[in-house]
């Protein structure tokens, strides 16, 4: 199999499909592998790195889309991107749909095969392959959050620990999943006053065993969320619903009680933001200010860290790009219903169907498509 990693071309993302490693365990099993060239720069992956691996440097994007029978990505393909994938094409990527139909009608167009690293789940029902960039994202979003409440980036010149003989700052973190509890690991470390937000008894539970006394469970339908937001230093916006639109669960009504200066990192920005104020921002102006309040909206956080990202990335996505190019997607897909999971369009049919209902298109289920 013919697989094509292109260099990223979101603002601000240096991230890359595959890492040197990566490519040459799929060199090693048959396969031939172009990547652009000096797509890893940003991420400390070089080309020299790459050839010895056994890949084939491409120069340009537009050769490695049309010599290639699977597109590997990190981030969703941007319209110059979507033009040059072709019908039957393979592409396996982030794409978060649901907060995005231009894309979703460019790819329904293009009669390709896309396959969203964020709807792969596991016997469990989670998420394998979001999970690792969440891990990321919820580090990230405290170490931001407390970057923008100094003065010099307009918050309320607050340490988030505070200082011998000062309280600390609050955190409130809405969703207790994955990038729930990673930003519990680092707001915590910080000695935080930190208040955890979710609908999970079962979840709050595990969170409170894991963490003890430093953090504070707060079951949603039992908490009043606008007197917790009031108080609070830091809001983190960690809520899923996987492959759906986020869920907005602060008003612009709410956010008028939040502190001056105060400070929301909305990580569901991917997903449309689960704070109505919300709009995405990139790396290079990543926060902008709404009735006082700072708003930090980076819609891939984890391309601040390309190295760290695109090794913890390749972890979990690898043994799914290796089904893939041995078996074809038709063999993958069926034999493993976790993977079929993340099939959103195939050529020409929606096949997730939380991006059917928001954007009104037909739903056909993944097996119907694949045959």
């Amino acid at each position: 199999m013919k697989i094509g990693v292109p260099k990223e071309i979101k603002p601000q993302e240096s991230r890359i499909g595959l890492t040197p490693e990566s490519v040459k365990f799929l060199v090693s099993n048959g396969h031939e592998v172009l990547v652009e060239n000096n797509g890893g720069y940003e991420a400390g992956f070089y080309n020299q790195q790459y050839k010895d691996a056994g890949a084939k440097i491409i120069e340009k994007a537009e050769n490695i889309f049309k010599e290639s029978e699977i597109i590997v990505k990190v981030k969703e393909p941007l319209s110059t991107e979507v033009k040059m994938i072709k019908e039957n094409q393979v592409v396996f990527t982030y794409f978060h749909l649901a907060a995005a139909k231009k894309l979703t009608q460019g790819l329904i167009e293009s009669k390709s095969v896309c396959i969203a690293y964020e709807t792969v789940t596991d016997k469990e029902g989670k998420l394998p392959l979001l999970a690792p960039m969440s891990a990321v994202a919820g580090r990230m979003s405290v170490q931001a959050g407390a970057h923008c409440l100094e003065k010099n980036q307009k918050g309320r010149g607050l340490l988030l620990g505070g200082a011998p003989g000062v309280e600390p700052g609050n955190v409130v973190i809405l969703g207790g999943g994955v990038v729930g509890e990673n930003a519990a690991i680092i707001a915590t470390g910080m000695k935080a006053r930190v208040n955890v937000v979710d609908k999970s008894e079962t979840r709050l539970k595990q969170l409170s065993e894991m963490f003890g006394d430093k953090i504070i469970p707060n079951l949603s339908d039992k908490t009043d969320l606008e007197k917790l937001i009031s108080e609070c230093d830091l809001l983190v916006g960690g809520v899923l619903i996987p492959g759906a639109e986020a869920p907005k669960l602060i008003t612009k009504k709410m956010l008028k009680k939040m502190k001056r200066g105060s400070v929301i990192v909305d990580v569901a920005i991917d997903q449309g933001g689960c704070v109505e104020t919300s709009k995405p921002t990139t790396h290079a102006e990543p926060t902008y200010i709404v009735d006082d309040v700072v708003h930090y909206c980076v819609a891939n956080m984890p391309g601040g860290v390309p190295r760290t990202s695109t090794l913890a990335l390749n972890r979990a996505t690898l043994p799914f790009l290796s089904k893939l190019a041995k078996y074809g997607y038709k063999k993958a897909l069926r034999e493993d219903k976790n993977f079929m999971s993340g099939l959103n369009i195939c050529k020409g049919n929606v096949t997730y169907k939380a991006v059917a209902e928001v954007f009104g298109y037909n739903y056909i289920t993944p097996n119907e498509a694949v045959g």
